[in-house]
């Protein structure tokens, strides 16, 4: 029998407590080594009614199997993988494979479903876990679903769950699990000892240079890493000779080894010590597959290849230094792969993690979000002025770390009301555009007034419209300037000028010396313009504004109209707006 660590019981608790008022699934996030086959085996054995946990690949099936048998009790596995389909126990441990093949009669009675590695889930309906689930919820519409993973993410698609356990919104596309309903961050497993810390190595020879297949974001062909390996076949010899140095000189018990292809594979099993090195492949003999791993964890050789295997379901404590030579985009699979090397063992002080991509990869935490708008963007920290939400955007920061602009649209924090776990969004918007019809303000990507409904002319319309007619010009500023002039009755006022490359010039004056004019100028120009829409500005002259005017930003295009002899600005279109 196994005694619960403190932060596996508190996710057991949350469990209860949000399907106690709830029914939309929902996902606990465990880090690798965390012990989720535990929590699962927790929560199976105090479910009232019966209980299907799923898993994609039959040594997750088993583990978990053999988890929830630890506690004394007796449950099924449905998994054509283990040659065993049992369908009558109030427990039932299955491969998804397995499962959507089963007929009617399996599906009936279940009140809990168990998905391990849940962020292989999707929307589509004619899945294997789309198929399933409408199996389930037509003989129990009230089931409820948990899913558990240590990486709720997907390449292509982002974050798998819509609201976070510290009320943030992680995306407003659908996705079929609605709440995380907790969170353990892999820093705190290491912080307090529970997993093995990584350590990535600076690697001191070269590394492959994978950036013409991953530069563009699009998927490349088994035939293009091929060539690109190919190409760069005089690496690997040096590449594997420095994982041997650094293993022999550490005196490393345990080296896991990725690889691209097979052909790749091959050629670094060539570049190992002969009889201390074994390689495992997607088409592998499962006998055969079962016998390496048996024998890697019994120390008997210390290379162990694989290609797109042993990501998942894989465990070998010994571990202790992972080498990734594969490409991925995939932040998910870079950080399981990783997890490969985390477990705790006697006399192991830490993981080396060996990177030969060039990817820089984070070993810790997600880069899910909104795409890089500029290449000097980093992350940075937004607090919310409405609800003091500090929001992760990207921005731009000097030399002392100071934020000097964000490209943060909307604010992602909210409550999570504490007994019915009903989200309510911030919605405070650091950038928006204002309906011409009834002034209410809408997300910059909005195409109708979030108030009245009247349809919001698109900035790529506005863009085309302007350049056809004879009565506008457009300008593309490539600079602007601010001045204090002063009119014939000797009012100051300030003047702004728009240059772009050709050092054509649009301008605009805005008077400052009453309310009402200072109220105009504070919506029509500095909310666009500042650099930080969020800060409160005391501006209440010309010289004001030209002391913050590092503050201010440029707008892509000016649109102005012509009005008598002069052009007048009517328009700005702003880079977030294209």
């Amino acid at each position: 029998m196994y005694k619960l660590r403190p932060y596996q019981q508190e996710s057991v608790d949350r469990t209860l407590a949000y399907f106690r008022k709830r029914r939309s699934p929902a996902v606990i996030v465990l880090p690798t080594g965390a012990g989720k086959s535990l929590v699962i085996a927790e929560l199976a054995k105090i479910a009232k009614g019966r209980v299907l946990v799923l898993a994609h690949v039959k040594e997750l099936v088993e583990q978990n199997h053999l988890k929830y048998e630890s506690y004394g009790l007796q449950a099924g596995i449905y998994s054509a993988g283990l040659n065993q389909k049992d369908s009558t126990q109030k427990v039932i441990f299955g491969s998804i494979q397995s499962v959507a093949k089963a007929d009617d009669a399996f599906f009936s009675n279940f009140t809990l479903l168990v998905i391990d590695e849940c962020h292989r889930v999707g929307l589509e309906p004619d899945s294997q876990y789309g198929k399933v689930i409408q199996q389930l919820k037509r003989n129990n519409k009230h089931i409820c679903i948990l899913g558990l993973t240590a990486t709720p993410y997907r390449l292509g698609l982002g974050w798998i769950y819509n609201y976070a356990l510290r009320g943030e919104v992680k995306t407003q596309q659908r996705r079929f699990f609605k709440h995380c309903i907790f969170d353990l961050p892999l820093k705190y497993m290491i912080r307090n000892k529970y997993l093995t810390p990584p350590v990535k190595v600076d690697i001191p020879v070269t590394s492959y240079d994978f950036s013409e297949l991953t530069e563009n974001g699009q998927s490349y062909t088994m035939a293009q890493l091929e060539n690109v390996l190919n190409r760069q076949r005089r690496l690997t010899p040096l590449i594997i000779k420095n994982i041997i140095d650094i293993t022999e000189s550490d005196q490393r018990q345990g080296v896991m080894i990725f690889s691209s292809t097979v052909k790749h594979a091959k050629e670094i099993m060539e570049h190992l010590p002969e009889g201390q090195a074994r390689l495992v492949l997607g088409t592998t003999e499962l006998s055969e597959r079962d016998q390496i791993v048996h024998d890697f964890k019994q120390k008997a050789f210390t290379y162990l290849v694989n290609v797109s295997v042993l990501t998942t379901g894989f465990d070998a404590a010994h571990v202790d230094v992972i080498a990734i030579l594969r490409p991925t985009d995939s932040i998910s699979l870079y950080q399981q792969i990783i997890g490969r090397g985390l477990r705790l063992e006697p006399d192991k002080k830490d993981c080396l993690v060996l990177d030969y991509t060039g990817m820089g990869h984070s070993i810790f935490s997600p880069e899910i979000g909104d795409k890089k708008p500029a290449s000097e963007s980093v992350p940075v920290k937004v607090p919310c002025p409405e609800c003091g939400f500090v929001n992760d955007f990207w921005g731009i920061v000097d030399d002392d770390g100071t934020l000097l602009e964000h490209f943060g649209r909307k604010c992602r924090g909210g409550k999570t009301h504490p007994q019915t776990f009903e989200f309510t969004p911030c919605g405070y918007l650091f950038r928006f555009k204002i309906c011409p019809q009834c002034s209410a303000q809408n997300d910059i990507t909005a195409r109708d007034c979030c108030r009245c409904g009247s349809v919001l002319i698109d900035p790529d319309d506005k863009l085309k419209q302007a350049k056809l007619s004879k009565g506008a010009h457009v300008l593309a500023p490539d600079s602007f300037e601010m001045l204090e002039r002063v009119d014939k009755n000797g009012n100051p006022y300030l003047q702004v000028k728009y240059y772009d490359y050709d050092a054509n010039a649009l301008t605009e004056m805005h008077y400052l010396n009453n309310p009402t004019s200072l109220k105009k100028f504070s919506i029509n120009f500095l909310r666009s313009h500042l650099r930080r829409p969020e800060l409160k500005l005391n501006i209440s002259s010309v010289s004001d504004v030209l002391q913050i005017q590092s503050q201010l930003r440029m707008p892509s295009f000016v649109i102005a109209r012509k009005q008598g002899k002069f052009w007048k600005i009517t328009e700005k279109i702003f880079s977030e707006e294209l």
